[in-house]
């Protein structure tokens, strides 16, 4: 596990910021592979999925390892993983961007999510997908599918690091996820990066504002007169942002 608590200020601002400026910013310090690529929410909800990764590896499934009755097994790694993420945490699950089979169903995640999860990204598929997409709780998966993790994946190992998306996953690292799918912020860089996307959101919404009153892009956006600088000024002044 990372050493670095997720504060309730930083998960309060992270809340409010889009993944897009999260990659920017991310972007900016050199990192360019944190998006998970190939996932969608289940359903769009209306509040950004913010958590600390608690993660679970999955493995191609070896057929005689993995019959129905391994859910017998009181240590299955797949029950464990959501009878332990810590409430407040996002399960995050590497299923190797394989499809074919589900990683998990809506009776677990209803579980993970009564038991007070932040969330659930899995870059495979997920059963039952429209009774997970009812629960408050927000969930990304890579599409729909019928069949049991058994039939293709092995549920092997929880809390390490994980690849998802293709993006790196380490325990702790900080999941942000919007309508457009989710961000991956290294735990060390999530306050700094809660506080300058912060600022970031405040300026689009002021360029947004000038766009639709049909200002030209060209040194507005990035802001290069000086102009567009006083305006700016102006506007978080009276607007208190």
């Amino acid at each position: 596990m990372s050493n670095h608590i997720l504060s309730e200020e930083t998960r309060a601002k992270l809340k409010k910021i889009s993944t897009a400026s999260i990659a920017t910013a991310l972007f900016k310090r050199g990192l360019r592979n944190q998006f998970i690529q190939g996932v969608v929410p289940v359903a769009p909800k209306d509040e950004n999925m913010v958590g600390p990764a608690f993660t679970l590896r999955y493995i191609p499934a070896r057929e005689d390892r993995n019959p129905i009755t391994v859910f017998r097994n009181a240590d299955h790694p797949q029950r464990v993983a959501i009878e332990t993420c810590p409430a407040g945490h996002v399960l995050v699950m590497d299923g190797r961007k394989d499809a074919r089979a589900a990683t998990a169903g809506s009776i677990l995640i209803t579980r993970l999510a009564l038991r007070g999860a932040a969330g659930v990204v899995t870059d495979a598929g997920m059963r039952d997908a429209e009774g997970i997409g009812k629960l408050d709780m927000p969930a990304y998966f890579a599409k729909s599918s019928a069949p049991t993790n058994l039939t293709h994946h092995e549920a092997l190992d929880i809390d390490v690091p994980i690849s998802c998306g293709d993006a790196p996953v380490f325990p702790g690292d900080v999941m942000v996820g919007d309508k457009d799918g989710v961000m991956v912020i290294p735990a060390h860089l999530a306050d700094e990066i809660a506080e300058e996307c912060t600022g970031m959101e405040s300026f689009e919404d002021f360029v947004m504002e000038e766009v639709q009153a049909g200002s030209p892009i060209i040194g507005l956006y990035p802001v290069t007169k000086d102009e567009n600088l006083k305006k700016y000024q102006d506007w978080r002044t009276r607007t208190g942002r």
